[in-house]
């Protein structure tokens, strides 16, 4: 499961991080310490002319034979285990699939009816890119819409301890695999990310509202 996460990075050190080209145009995108989903995120993504770009999409995918955009509310994970076979992410997964840059994570430990946040990063605070896939789709309207989702898998013993699903984290050396500048089976990389390079701590209650939006969100208590 992921369901909440934090994008913080400037813009310019992302584009650099993902080796977007300088000429690309960078979205105007600010830094959200509470993304939910519906709300958008620039996601890295492989463009036939273009090479690699950023662009804002909305988190929640909507398959393209959608009849209404509220699907997106039970797209905002996809499954690994079914990625290649659900009929809402099989187009996207063999053609469009992208990295989402986060620097965090949220999950939530169940203690009765109390739910304790925690922030969930790689071990060493670089920029994280989780396995995502995008679509288009257009409204009855005409008006088009672009939208992705967060692959996820079984956790790592790290995250196991919060809860039993986590996304799909993929090294700088897998990239070029998912987004298919390079020939293989993306299959081999939907895989739980090595606990020991990653890091978690408990963060205060705030967090559960998304009408709480700033950095004190990630401070450990």
């Amino acid at each position: 499961m992921c369901g909440r996460a934090r994008l913080s990075s400037d813009v310019s050190e992302i584009k650099l991080v993902f080796s977007i080209p300088p000429e690309q145009p960078a979205p105007n995108f600010a830094a959200n310490w509470n993304v939910a989903p519906t709300d958008s995120l620039p996601i890295v993504r492989r463009h036939p002319e273009r090479g690699r770009s950023l662009d804002l999409m909305r988190w929640g995918l909507v398959p393209f034979w959608a009849k209404d955009a509220k699907i997106g509310f039970s797209t905002i994970n996809a499954r690994c285990e079914t990625v290649a076979t659900a009929p809402a992410f099989r187009e996207a997964y063999r053609r469009r699939r992208c990295l989402v840059p986060v620097d965090n994570f949220y999950e939530w430990e169940r203690l009765g009816k109390e739910r304790r946040p925690y922030a969930i990063a790689l071990a060493d605070r670089r920029l994280m890119a989780l396995a995502g896939l995008w679509e288009n789709w257009r409204s009855p309207a005409g008006e088009w819409m672009r939208s992705f989702t967060i692959v996820t898998c079984a956790a790592n013993p790290l995250i196991a301890k919060l809860h039993d699903r986590m996304p799909v984290v993929l090294d700088p050396a897998d990239w070029p695999l998912w987004l298919g500048e390079a020939e293989g089976d993306p299959a081999v990389l939907l895989r739980p990310y090595p606990a020991e390079r990653m890091a978690l701590w408990r963060v205060g209650p705030r967090v559960n509202s998304v009408r709480n939006n700033d950095p004190s969100l990630i401070e450990a208590v």
